[in-house]
C-alpha cells in the first residue's frame, strides 16, 4: 500500500508532463488502495469502516463545494471588484505584503481553504501575468496555512485539539501567534525579492464580464451580495462553536440563505439570461476536477490510516526519537504529503492528555510534562501540522484549491516555493523554542 501510495503521488506530481488531470490518478489510487486493503486484511468490519471513511471525507468535500459556490457567487455579482478597489500599495512588493497579512488574519477567523479561495479570486482581478500571479497565490497559501495554526477555529486540526481539550484558546493564541507570523514573514521576505519593484498595474477597465459591469452600475447590489456571502462564511465557525455540529452543516445553511437572496435579486432586477445569478446556475461553474481530486486524496489517506500505517509510524517516532521538537518537525513534513487530519488524530489517540498524577508517576516526568493540556507537544503539533502542509502544494486544502483555480504546476511549486516554505517552517519552530526555553512563555 505504501508503494502504491508513493506511485500515485508521483503520477500526480507529473500531471503536466503526462498531460492527464491529477484527479484521474487520485481517484484510481483511492480505489486500488481500498481494494488491496480489502483483499489482504480480511477485516470483518470493512463496510462500516468504508462508510466512516466516506463520511469523514464527504464532510470536507461538501464544505468545499459550498464554500466554492459562495465565492463564485460573490465573484459573479462583482463583489471582489469592490474589495480590490479598496486595496492599495505603492508597488507590487508592497502588494504582496498586504495580501499576505490580509490572508494571515482572515484565515484565523475563516478556515485556510475559504480564505485562499477568496484571496486568489481577488488576485485574478489585480495581476494579468500568470507566473507572477502564481507567486502571489503561493504566498497567500503560505499565509493562510500559518494564519490558521494559531487560532482555535482557524484549521480543522486546531478545532480537533481545542474541542477535545488538548489546548485552550487563550494559551494557543499567546504561544503560537508570533511563531505563525514569523513563518509568514520569512518566506514573504524572500518571495518579494522575486517581484519587480514596479507600480501596481491598473485594474482591467475593459473587462466585459457582467459582474464587473454590475459592480460599476449597481454598486449597492454588489456590496449586498459581498456582505451576505462573507457573513455566510463567517457564520460557519460561529455555528460550529455553538452547536458542535460539523462545519458543512453551517455552510449548507449559509448556501440556502444565499440561494433565497439571489432568487429575490434575480426576480427584482430581471437578471435572467444576463448574469446567471442563481445558485443553481453558479454551481455549474465551480471546479469539479479539484473537488474530485480532493475526494480521491482523502479516501487514499483514509485507506492508509485504516491499515494502521499512520499509527505505526507515530509509535516508531515516539520510540526511536523521543524528542518533541523532532517528532513534530517530522509530522509537519509528513503533513505536506499525507493529510494533517489523520496525522493529528493518530497523535491524539496515541498520547492522551497527561494529568499531574501521570507526570509524577512517569519514568521520564520531564518528557511526560510535554503532554499536559497546553503542553509543548500539543502546541508544536498544532503549528507543525498546520504550517508543514505548505511544503507541497498538495499538502493542504489551501494549496489544492489554489492549484485548481490558477492551474499551478506541482513541480513549479516544488522548485520555487518549497524551500521558501521550509525556511518559514524552521524559523517558526525556532521561535517556539526561544519562547519556551529562553523567554519561558
Amino acid at each position: 500500500m505504501i508503494i502504491l501510495f508513493v506511485l500515485g503521488y508521483l503520477m500526480i506530481a507529473l500531471e503536466h508532463l503526462l498531460n492527464v488531470n491529477k484527479a484521474t490518478f487520485a481517484l484510481m489510487m483511492s480505489g486500488i488502495l481500498w481494494a488491496v486493503y480489502a483483499m489482504c486484511s480480511h477485516d470483518p468490519n470493512l463496510s462500516e469502516d468504508m462508510v466512516i471513511a466516506l463520511g469523514d471525507t464527504c464532510e470536507i468535500v461538501v464544505f468545499l463545494i459550498g464554500a466554492m459556490t459562495i465565492v463564485e457567487l460573490i465573484d459573479r455579482y462583482g463583489g471582489f471588484n469592490i474589495i480590490v478597489h479598496r486595496i492599495h500599495a505603492r508597488n507590487k512588493r508592497g502588494l504582496m505584503w498586504v495580501l499576505a497579512f490580509v490572508a494571515f488574519f482572515m484565515s484565523s477567523i475563516l478556515d485556510n481553504m475559504t480564505t485562499t479561495i477568496i484571496m486568489v479570486m481577488m488576485l485574478r482581478r489585480m495581476l494579468s501575468d500568470q507566473k507572477e500571479r502564481w507567486l502571489f497565490a503561493c504566498v497567500i497559501v503560505l499565509a493562510a496555512n500559518s494564519g490558521g495554526a494559531w487560532s482555535p477555529i482557524g484549521d480543522i486540526t486546531t478545532i480537533m485539539l481545542w474541542m477535545k481539550n488538548y489546548v485552550s484558546s487563550a494559551d494557543l493564541i499567546i504561544n503560537l501567534i508570533v511563531p505563525s507570523l514569523v513563518s509568514v514573514i520569512v518566506p514573504t521576505l524572500i518571495a518579494s525579492r522575486y517581484v519587480k519593484s514596479e507600480p501596481v498595474e491598473q485594474l482591467n477597465a475593459t473587462d466585459q464580464r457582467i459582474g464587473y459591469e454590475l459592480s460599476r452600475h449597481h454598486k449597492g447590489l454588489s456590496i449586498l451580495v459581498l456582505c451576505c456571502g462573507v457573513a455566510g462564511l463567517l457564520f460557519v465557525p460561529v455555528f460550529k462553536t455553538i452547536t458542535h455540529l460539523p462545519p458543512y452543516m453551517g455552510i449548507l445553511i449559509s448556501l440556502g440563505c444565499l440561494w433565497l437572496l439571489t432568487e429575490l435579486i434575480v426576480r427584482r432586477y430581471r437578471l435572467d439570461g444576463k448574469i446567471e445569478g442563481r445558485i443553481s446556475q453558479v454551481v455549474r461553474h465551480i471546479d469539479m476536477s479539484t473537488i474530485l481530486f480532493f475526494l480521491g486524496i482523502l479516501l487514499s489517506v483514509s485507506a492508509i490510516q485504516q491499515a494502521g500505517i499512520l499509527n505505526n509510524l507515530a509509535h516508531w517516532l515516539d520510540q526511536t526519537i523521543h524528542e518533541p521538537y523532532l517528532i513534530n518537525g517530522i509530522i509537519g513534513v509528513l503533513s505536506s504529503i499525507v493529510d494533517n487530519v489523520p496525522l493529528v488524530a493518530a497523535c491524539m489517540n496515541m498520547y492522551p492528555v497527561a494529568t499531574d498524577a501521570m507526570v509524577s508517576a512517569a519514568a521520564d516526568p520531564t518528557y511526560m510534562a510535554y503532554f499536559v493540556e497546553d503542553g509543548l507537544f500539543w502546541h508544536l503539533l498544532t503549528f507543525c501540522a498546520g504550517v508543514g502542509g505548505s511544503l507541497l502544494i498538495i499538502g493542504s486544502a489551501a494549496g489544492v484549491v489554489a492549484m485548481g483555480i490558477e492551474k499551478i504546476s506541482f513541480m513549479w511549486y516544488a522548485k520555487r516555493i518549497t524551500l521558501l516554505a521550509f525556511a518559514g517552517y524552521v524559523a517558526g519552530i525556532v521561535t517556539i523554542w526561544l519562547e519556551t526555553l529562553v523567554l519561558n512563555i
